[in-house]
């Protein structure tokens, strides 16, 4: 399958497109303002030693010194190994390991947070496309979600590939990701050779930068299209900045030449995204239906703990009977369900509602149609059979924020619920309010301020009731609008 990727770049925001068969399939932002420092290596300066905590303290340039904990330091990284992570190993006390004024590499492993600093580690890693690399280790470790026999033989053909990478050096550890369970001997002899470059690197400019220095950062988006959505269908990768296009020119040439033949500069007078209407689809992908050609449609709704999907037939006739109507919409539905999970970037447990199918062979075929689409996300996604009520249970492995998280925050008026209560109800609770108010204070006047659609329904419709109210409690009730307030927020003034 082709595959294109477009870059939008601005100074305040990156923006990645992949379009697969002229439909965008998924989208990536990066803001430079949010973008955090997990990952980045520096060269830190011993502030302060902490025996009582063992703790210390790391000046790297930042606003709060950043905080190292023993258990971080390498020599305790390296005896947990030595002891399969099993047994307490002995760990020399800190104050015995670092002093004041020293200078030690280290990498943020936890951004900073209201008022404390960067939590920091002393063990230096490296992610690639497939691997993570650790320099100051020959640790060869497997992904835990990889299935437990398959471990062991991946083990071995890591470690010799490691070998056979170098020479008169030492070989290093590695730890095989969950995304590179199927990765080819040169794939992986690809990212060996690039997360080696960046080590090399880190190792130069440690030797010749100051103290509180930033020696490397974790890629940014730019970078890692290159290094993680590149594959063997991709035909070109188009960006509409000429400078980036030169750092990334610079950048592919030095780390990923097979990727060097694809960049092209975008010079054309329409946006980039126009092309592929990625703003629309952006747009609807931030919504809860999903219209199918046939007419049917899908129903998303995210939630903390999983996402539920739920499919109909809507106005979709078409076929000759009822079984075939509901298949044909299922059947279409499975691609649209993995094509939203990839735009989306849902994560986690998801739940699909298919229409019931009464013959076992329509619902086999709609379950191979929705396997073929997920195989080909780059993202581990598995998905089981039927349940007896006709569900497909779904788990996608959380890589980033979701497409809605990034862009979108709870609404201010519902606080994230989706509805907002009824003008009727919001006014059968004021005169609740005024009722409760009434037998705990003697004022002159109630005074009512709400929403426009309140105040109406008081001088129309509830207007005996307020009239009603108004002489059982023996004083008079005012009204007043106000456009700015939300419809269930009010406010009772006792004049």
């Amino acid at each position: 399958m082709q595959q294109d990727i477009l870059i939008n770049w601005s100074p305040q925001e990156t923006r990645v497109a992949v379009i697969e068969n002229s439909a965008v399939q998924e989208l990536h932002v990066e803001r430079a303002l949010e973008r955090g420092l997990v990952g980045n290596v520096y060269l830190g300066k011993v502030a302060r030693v902490l025996p009582g905590m063992q703790s210390a303290f790391i000046d790297i340039g930042l606003e709060r010194a950043a905080f190292l904990h023993v258990a971080d330091l390498i020599s305790s990284v390296t005896a947990r190994h030595a002891n399969n992570a099993s047994e307490a190993a002995p760990v020399l006390p800190i104050e015995k390991q670092v002093f004041e004024g020293q200078s030690l590499l280290v990498q943020v492993i936890k951004d900073p947070m209201g008022t404390k600093g960067a939590r920091l580690s002393n063990q230096i890693s490296i992610a690639g496309r497939f691997l993570v690399f650790l320099p100051q280790d020959e640790h060869i470790g497997i992904s835990q979600k990889i299935h437990l026999e398959q471990r062991e033989a991946l083990r071995l053909r890591l470690q010799n590939l490691a070998q056979q990478a170098v020479q008169d050096e030492s070989v290093g550890g590695y730890i095989l990701r969950t995304n590179g369970e199927d990765a080819s001997d040169l794939e992986l002899q690809e990212d060996i050779a690039y997360l080696r470059k960046s080590w090399a690197r880190i190792k130069d400019l440690s030797m010749k930068m100051p103290p509180q220095s930033l020696l490397h950062q974790d890629l940014h988006l730019l970078q890692r299209v290159l290094r993680d959505m590149v594959s063997d269908q991709t035909s070109s990768i188009r960006i509409d900045s000429n400078e980036q296009f030169q750092f990334l020119r610079s950048f592919a040439q030095e780390f990923m030449p097979m990727t060097v033949d694809k960049l092209q500069i975008y010079k054309g007078e329409r946006p980039l995204f126009d092309l592929f209407s990625v703003d629309e689809e952006t747009s609807k992908a931030l919504g809860r239906r999903v219209d199918l050609k046939s007419g049917g449609y899908l129903v998303i709704d995210q939630t903390e703990a999983l996402t539920t999907i739920d499919v109909n037939t809507g106005g979709f006739v078409g076929a000759k009977n009822f079984d075939e109507t509901i298949f044909k919409t299922n059947l279409e539905a499975a691609g649209a369900i993995a094509r939203q999970l990839r735009l989306r970037n849902l994560g986690g447990i998801v739940i699909a509602d298919f229409i019931d199918m009464s013959l076992p062979q329509h619902q086999e075929a709609v379950l191979q149609e929705l396997q073929k689409q997920l195989s080909r996300d780059r993202v581990k996604t598995m998905a089981s059979g039927f349940s007896q009520l006709g569900l497909v249970e779904m788990t996608r492995k959380r890589t980033r924020e979701s497409l809605a998280h990034l862009l979108c925050e709870p609404c201010e008026i519902c606080q994230g619920k989706g509805i907002v209560k009824t003008a009727r109800t919001v006014a059968y609770n004021i005169l609740r309010e005024i009722l409760r108010e009434a037998r705990q204070f003697n004022p002159k006047e109630f005074r009512v301020l709400a929403s426009s659609r309140v105040i109406d329904l008081f001088m129309d419709e509830e207007s005996q009731h307020l009239a009603g109210l108004s002489e059982f409690i023996g004083k008079p009730i005012s009204l007043q609008a106000q456009a700015h307030l939300p419809q269930e927020s009010y406010d009772i003034i006792l004049l």
